[in-house]
């Protein structure tokens, strides 16, 4: 359905800002066990507790807060939370997060464009400070493509949600393709070629980041 079909220009407001992180949390918890798991295999196995942790903490600030003015309010606790989380994967999406908070905001919220924008600078700061590439199996075989499908979505005209689904989509294969790579950044680069068919854990979580934007966007009227 696109933006027209829903008889407005749909934007990341404030509620669905907030309805896509505590979705993210609710998909997060129901996969830590598997999170947990893949890390197991080729690190240190608190992958899953590194990421609860610093959600529900968000979750909780965002619970206690009386009013949220902004789509930038809604991720600045998610971006504290994760900076001071454990690992090394904690800071990066900290890093991630802090720069979806900062994406330009109109007067009803922030365009697919903006959104598009602050994901590709999200991610190009988690590339420098983290030193990864798309193939080197790390978060950022799912961060890229994501942002590259926001980007081409922005420009072909569709809506959010059907650039957000395309985000996801990307950023589901990405993840896939971690399979096949040998890790070269991270605590799995240390197992090398025993990491071989292994998913990153967090390729996957920016994957159930994303998968959990879509339907989030559909919603006509927030509340």
């Amino acid at each position: 359905m696109t933006d027209e079909e829903l008889g407005t220009a749909v934007t990341l407001d404030v509620a669905r800002a907030r309805a896509w992180v505590e979705t993210f949390a609710a998909r997060l918890e129901s996969s830590r066990v598997e999170l947990t798991a893949l890390d197991r295999l080729a690190g240190d196995g608190d992958f899953g507790t590194n990421l609860q942790v610093p959600l529900e903490r968000a979750c909780a600030a965002l619970a206690a807060a009386e009013h949220l003015s902004s789509v930038s309010e809604v991720f600045e606790p998610l971006s504290a939370a994760f900076m001071r989380a454990g690992g090394t994967s904690g800071p990066l999406f900290g890093v991630f997060f802090r720069e979806l908070g900062r994406a330009k905001s109109g007067d009803s919220g922030v365009g697919l464009a903006a959104l598009a924008s602050a994901v590709a600078s999200g991610t190009a700061v988690v590339q420098r400070l983290g030193g990864a590439e798309v193939g080197d199996s790390t978060m950022v075989d799912a961060m890229a493509p994501a942002a590259q499908a926001l980007t081409d979505a922005a420009g072909s005209g569709i809506g959010l949600a059907e650039g957000l689904a395309a985000a996801a989509v990307a950023a589901r294969a990405g993840a896939a393709s971690t399979a096949e790579l040998v890790a070269r950044r991270g605590r799995a680069s240390y197992v090398g070629e025993v990491g071989r068919g292994v998913l990153d854990p967090g390729a996957v979580a920016v994957a159930l980041f994303f998968e959990a934007a879509p339907g989030v966007a559909m919603t006509a009227d927030s509340v």
